[in-house]
């Protein structure tokens, strides 16, 4: 018992020396209970190779104890050596008391490396031999949660909550409920686990997040920001929050509101292209065409493939009759933005305000199989084409806008005339 004391010590002061002294002491120690000890000791405190050298003299001494296989195989995995790792565990007999924990283990290891299926039915097989055990639930609800299969974890968690289960892992089980109904979009069933939760004294930041996000999915914006201003306030680096309180205030239609959150969210974190766009469409319906157009262009800056951000500046700027800089804006862009029928259209009507007819033309064609239901683009069309002295294809298009749009009478006229001409 002293050399675990000695050990204990050794660890606290960090003399690595001294342990790997006491190690290589303990490899030969009769007392191996002792030993067994250390080395729980030493994998706790993540000495893991110290821990895997007791092991091994463990097993020399007890070849066919179960658990050595198990702990072993943790310190292997821990290391790296896998395939050992599986090699132990696969001698553990189905007849022996340490199978499940085995089942247990190798499910982890599985879902490590993405192998959710294997891992899922290592878990159930698991827990047919062992169906009352809190840990072989919880841990299939974890490969489930983390499988995506959100209502089937939320079920498990509910059980073990029924079962009195309050907290396993280090993880509150009323949050894990909340976090799978969440995750599952299911945000009202997530809402009472969430309010449990807070009235528990989960004050921390995730948890308020979660519960503002159910109750803006909920369609309670006002709740959600409540939440949202009590984690800034706790938390103002908390940058998603922003985003979320922005479009919260949207839905109460306070646009005012819903800048300030974006612009504060942009200045604690500049580099968020997200809130750029959010704060430039905010700006647009607040009647700030200027600062709308600014946020759209700091965005596509941070990244120059944003097409969201490269269509509303587009739309801004033809809105504005701004072609040269429109122009600019979309030969600078990737190429394949341009296979995008609508800033394709904008490109035309660009290049043809800079009598760039010929390159107009192969813009409008472009655009004209994405854009053959919008009639505001099919009128523009037909005029352009009228002007090239393309009669008969503006016609074609001007039949096409009318049976979209019978009430454009200037084009019905013209089809009238152009009908009575071929009489």
């Amino acid at each position: 018992m002293e050399q675990i004391q000695q050990l204990e010590r050794s660890i606290m002061t960090g003399d690595l020396e001294a342990v790997e002294e006491l190690v290589g002491q303990l490899e030969s120690d009769p007392d191996l209970g002792m030993v067994y000890d250390s080395a729980s000791l030493l994998m706790e405190v993540g000495l893991v190779p110290q821990a895997d050298r007791l092991y091994e003299a463990l097993i020399i001494q007890m070849p066919d104890a179960g658990q050595l296989k198990i702990d072993r195989a943790e310190a292997f995995m821990a290391l790296g050596r896998e395939d050992e790792a599986l090699l132990l565990l696969s001698d553990i007999r189905p007849d022996e008391e340490e199978y499940v924990q085995s089942l247990v283990l190798l499910a982890d290891y599985y879902q490590t490396i993405g192998m959710a299926e294997v891992a899922l039915s290592k878990i159930t097989e698991a827990e047919s031999l062992a169906p009352e055990q809190p840990v072989i639930l919880f841990a299939k609800a974890e490969l489930l949660l983390g499988s995506g299969r959100y209502a089937e974890a939320a079920r498990l968690y509910l059980l073990l909550q029924e079962r009195g289960v309050e907290e396993m892992a280090g993880l509150a089980i009323e949050a894990r409920i909340a976090e799978a109904f969440s995750a599952g979009a299911a945000y009202e069933e997530a809402l009472p686990h969430y309010e449990a939760l807070i009235q528990k004294g989960d004050v921390m930041p995730d948890t308020l997040f979660g519960a503002a996000y159910s109750h803006y999915q909920s369609g309670l914006p006002q709740q959600a920001l409540t939440y949202l201003d009590e984690l800034l306030e706790m938390d103002p680096d908390y940058f998603s929050a922003y985003m979320l309180a922005g479009q919260a205030s949207l839905m109460l239609e306070e646009n005012d509101r819903a800048l300030e959150y974006f612009t504060e969210g942009i200045r604690r974190d500049e580099y968020d292209k997200e809130l750029q766009l959010a704060a430039g469409k905010v700006s647009l319906k607040l009647s700030l065409p200027d600062e709308a157009a600014a946020h759209f262009a700091e965005a596509l800056a941070l990244d120059p493939e944003y097409t969201e951000a490269r269509i509303s500046l587009a739309s801004l700027y033809e809105q504005q009759g701004a072609f040269g800089e429109l122009l600019d804006l979309l030969e600078a862009s990737p190429e394949e933005q341009l296979e995008i029928p609508l800033l394709a259209a904008f490109k035309a009507y660009a290049e043809e305000d800079a009598e760039r007819f010929g390159e107009a033309y192969a813009s409008y064609t472009q655009a004209y199989t994405g854009m053959k239901e919008d009639p505001e683009f099919l009128g523009r069309f037909a005029s352009f084409l009228l002007e090239e002295g393309r009669r008969e294809e503006a016609v074609r298009i001007v039949r096409q806008l009318t049976a979209l749009d019978p009430g454009q009478s200037e084009w019905t006229s013209f089809l009238e005339d152009q009908e009575e001409e071929e009489a």
